[in-house]
């Protein structure tokens, strides 16, 4: 079993934490700390912080930050990595495992921070389908505002060395391939969705998404941010879009995963994801496998823009 039960913060480094504090508000994150170097993000969810930016002299993508099952799994990822146990020095306290991966990202393994009393939010929107009426004289009213972002779902990761970053995630944290692709030949992995190795509990389908780079330079593709709904993928969008910020791609749902997505970024061109109704697997769940393409990003959504692929 994975001593993973989470992933739970990204890390940049930003040059300008004034201009990126608005949008990330736009964008349903909430400033819970701040130093002169560094802005601290939570959501709505109890986890501290789900978004670190640190200030530097350019854009960066440093790293992130998982979660361990308990104290034991932090001392099996911290004998698996010859790293030792630490004091987590950052806001929210509580211990860390930190690491350098074969991909060149800096990964914080925690356990023990503190956490916060969720945030209010509003109950899904009950659907009314053709086949099925559970909203009876309710009628929906939604009020412009940013989407409630309760959670850090997931990460996409472009690199420039795919084997040893597939293997190192697999074997020495534990994660497992959901659905992965291949070029030229079946044998060829060429990008992996990546859930926690959880035996029988059900969990996000990917966690983790490790995609062979073609730009040759390994980076973020993006971070992703859960939210309620589809009401709240869209409205959260018109707000950001009445807040002069960049679109990137959708709405649309994806193929692996499922999620309704739709993409957006930040200041300084980092791509960040609200999504809602992503699948759920466990360890029993048969992995997929299909030939990479572009086709495969989505089952429907707008036209592809070259712009989302830089």
């Amino acid at each position: 079993m994975s001593p993973i039960q989470d992933i739970a913060f990204v890390r940049y480094t930003v040059p300008d934490l004034d201009r990126l504090q608005p949008f990330l508000a736009d964008f349903g994150l909430h400033q819970v700390a701040r130093t002169d170097r560094a802005l601290y993000s939570r959501a709505a969810g109890p986890l501290h912080h789900a978004h670190v930016a640190e200030l530097g002299a350019e854009n960066r993508h440093v790293g992130f930050g998982l979660l361990a099952r308990n104290a034991e799994a932090l001392g099996e990822v911290a004998r698996r990595v010859g790293r030792p146990i630490e004091a987590n020095p950052e806001p929210g306290g509580g211990q860390r495992v930190r690491f350098t991966d074969p991909a060149g990202f800096v990964v914080d393994v925690i356990h023990g921070q503190a956490t916060h009393a969720p945030l209010p939010m509003r109950e899904p929107v009950a659907a009314n389908t053709a086949t099925e009426r559970r909203r009876r004289g309710q009628p929906i009213r939604m009020t412009p505002r940013p989407s409630t972002v309760t959670r850090l779902g997931h990460m996409a990761l472009l690199v420039t060395d795919f084997e040893p970053t597939y293997a190192f995630y697999r074997h020495v944290l534990g994660f497992l391939p959901s659905d992965t692709y291949w070029a030229g030949a079946e044998d060829n992995t060429v990008a992996a969705f990546m859930h926690c190795g959880l035996g029988p509990q059900w969990t996000d389908h990917h966690t983790l998404a490790i995609i062979t780079s073609q730009g040759g330079r390994t980076r973020f593709d993006h971070a992703a941010f859960e939210v309620i709904d589809l009401d709240d993928v869209v409205q959260g969008g018109e707000y950001l879009k009445a807040r002069g910020h960049v679109h990137s791609w959708g709405v649309g749902r994806h193929i692996q995963g499922s999620q309704i997505f739709d993409y957006w970024r930040d200041p300084f061109g980092n791509k960040v994801e609200h999504w809602t109704d992503g699948d759920l697997v466990n360890d029993t769940t048969p992995v997929g496998s299909a030939p990479f393409s572009l086709d495969e990003l989505r089952q429907w959504a707008p036209p592809l823009t070259p712009e989302f692929l830089a």
